[in-house]
């Protein structure tokens, strides 16, 4: 072999070293840019500051420019290291199969299918496989690394990645497809709570933490008529009440506000007052002064408003408190920022509450309130209720019932299971009965027309059924 030949074998195979270290800082690109998170690079950017940080930053941003330029590099690299490694490798598989016996006739095929599958294999091994398992595993670094590099590439090659990106995008817009510059870094709601309940049962998340955390993800998915307390519960003012009027009133129940309406009816609302309001009246003039000269007007939302709407409207004013509207224009209730609250951080006792709990513990079963609302009914004992026109405990009982009942009427209910439960296999937060078993209801005290408390007892699984199957 002369010595021209040994500098161009040389040559292609520094060539070849080269080229498939070219295919391995464009591959180690692109899919170390579509492993990161934005908040890492920006984490990474408020801790180091530096260009290679910036630059990841930037590329980051204008990802399908980087990811089509990392293509166009890695197409480059692979032809010419085929075109290279072929006549190279083909040098030594040519007399090895001498050396085995193969007609001269098979020479020329073989030696470039098995040339071309060695090229392939060393170039797909070494340039693209490590490199991709690298980028995957440690994407931050691997990025700052290539970042330089890809820089330098994007600015040499713009012109064609654009000419290139741009058909391809037309072509994906013929599809009825936008093109995306970035990839979608955010999680769903979903996920992250599937996150948090992971982490609670393998003990990395505290579990009232986890709560906390879970039902923050879910309060976006709350209505105001989850939210409000029910306009049964609520105590009423007229525009011709006295701020004296007010005073009694506020020591009598508790409540610090108070919608006002004309007639006594709810629907007919005309502002709210606070008591903090009859401070500012002179001591002498408090059984004279009207309640229509202190009162604010109130922001309604409808039952169907969003949790995270809800919240926007309750800091308009001052007052804190939102009069919810049903979808007949009436009034369903009010919520206040304690209503919000307690979605947050479970039960608490606010001016709407009452001084005992809605639901105790009574024997192998509970004492509850007849205005307990279904999804508390539900966390509190594990009874659900299946979908109908009522929204409290008292509505489920007097709705089955089929009349206003009496003290000691008694109904049989049925937990409905949920069409879907969580990945803990849980259909609730609490530590109740199964959801399919029937409970005894029997109302134990009446506020006039309204059930006041309900006594609800578990059924054994054996027991006959009791009353009315109210499946």
């Amino acid at each position: 072999m002369e010595w021209s030949d040994i500098a161009l074998t040389v040559g292609a195979v520094v060539g070849f070293i080269a080229l498939t270290v070219g295919t391995a800082v464009f591959v180690a690109a692109e899919f170390s840019l579509t492993a990161l998170e934005r908040s890492t690079i920006a984490d990474d950017v408020a801790t180091r500051g530096d260009l290679r940080s910036r630059q990841v930053e930037r590329a980051h941003r204008t990802l399908s420019f980087q990811l089509s330029g990392a293509q166009l590099g890695i197409t480059i690299t692979t032809l010419i290291t085929g075109y290279l490694a072929e006549p190279v490798l083909a040098q030594f598989i040519e007399p090895a199969l001498s050396g085995l016996g193969v007609p001269p006739g098979w020479h020329g095929g073989l030696t470039a299918a098995l040339a071309l599958t060695l090229a392939t294999s060393l170039s797909m091994v070494l340039g693209e496989l490590i490199p991709k398992n690298l980028a995957i595993a440690e994407p931050l670094s691997v990025a700052r690394l290539t970042a330089a590099p890809m820089v330098a590439f994007s600015a040499l090659f713009g012109w064609a990645i654009n000419g290139l990106n741009g058909a391809a995008n037309w072509m994906v817009r013929r599809l009825g497809i936008e093109p995306a510059e970035e990839l979608a870094s955010a999680r769903s709601p979903q996920e992250l709570a599937s996150l948090v309940r992971t982490s609670a049962r393998r003990g990395s998340l505290d579990p009232d933490t986890a709560i906390l955390v879970d039902r923050s993800l879910r309060f976006g998915e709350l209505t105001a008529e989850d939210l409000m307390t029910p306009r049964v519960r609520v105590t009423a003012l007229g525009p011709e009440d006295t701020v004296d009027e007010l005073l009694r009133v506020a020591a009598d129940t508790g409540h610090s506000r108070f919608p006002v309406c004309r007639d006594g009816d709810l629907d007919n609302l005309v502002g709210v007052v606070h008591v903090k309001q009859a401070f500012s009246v002179p001591h002498k003039e408090l059984r004279t002064t009207r309640l229509d000269s202190l009162m604010w007007t109130v922001a309604t939302v409808p039952a169907s408003l969003d949790g995270d709407s809800v919240v926007e409207y309750l800091a308009v004013g001052g007052l804190e408190v939102c009069v919810v509207v049903d979808e007949y224009g009436g009034t369903a209730g009010i919520v206040t920022t304690e209503d919000v609250i307690e979605e947050l951080v479970g039960s608490v006792t606010d001016e709407h509450d009452d001084e005992n709990d809605d639901v105790t513990p009574e024997g192998e079963g509970y004492l509850c309130s007849g205005l307990l609302r279904l999804d508390e009914l539900e966390s509190a004992t594990g009874l659900r209720a299946s979908e109908g026109a009522y929204d409290t405990l008292g509505g489920l009982v007097m709705f089955h019932l089929g009349r206003i009942p009496t003290s000691g009427d008694e109904v049989e209910l049925v937990s409905h299971p949920r069409g879907t439960e969580g990945e803990d296999g849980s259909a609730g937060e609490h530590d109740g009965p199964p959801a399919d078993r029937r409970w005894l209801a029997r109302v134990t005290a009446m506020d006039g027309r309204r059930i006041d408390t309900v006594s609800l007892q578990p059924l054994p699984d054996d027991d006959d059924a009791y009353g009315q199957d109210l499946s």
